[in-house]
């Protein structure tokens, strides 16, 4: 028996029926949404439509998403962050010490030995 799958605008009609049996309501004004995940990475909405019903405890968030690590929407985001992601910064953290300190590319390349003395280095 073959299953027969409707439309995609009748899904949505379907859902928004439901939606709407839950009292969603849309929150206008919200420029992007950011869902932190446990593996660091983040689901990242710009421009989302946004539904809530507290009472129901719902929230809908639909739009375009993409997923992203952490460190490409630094320090952007560095507001909403909470302690769940202390952990990340600390490892973003490390990693960006790591490569700063790497012999040969650090920033001490341009200052000069000056020795012992620095009136003879400054005469010369």
């Amino acid at each position: 028996k073959r299953s027969k799958h409707t439309n995609h605008a009748a899904d949505d009609k379907q859902l928004q029926a439901q939606l709407k049996r839950l009292g969603v309501n849309s929150i206008p004004g919200i420029e992007e949404v950011n869902m932190f995940m446990e593996n660091g990475s983040v689901i990242h909405f710009s421009g989302p439509k946004v539904q809530a019903s507290v009472s129901s405890n719902t929230y809908v968030i639909s739009g375009h998403s993409e997923t992203k690590r952490l460190e490409e929407l630094l320090p952007g985001i560095i507001n909403q962050l909470g302690p769940d992601n202390l952990m990340n910064l600390k490892r973003i953290a490390e990693t960006f010490t790591a490569e700063s300190n790497k012999p040969g590319e650090g920033a001490d390349e341009d200052i000069p030995d000056i020795g012992d003395n620095f009136e003879d280095v400054s005469n010369k």
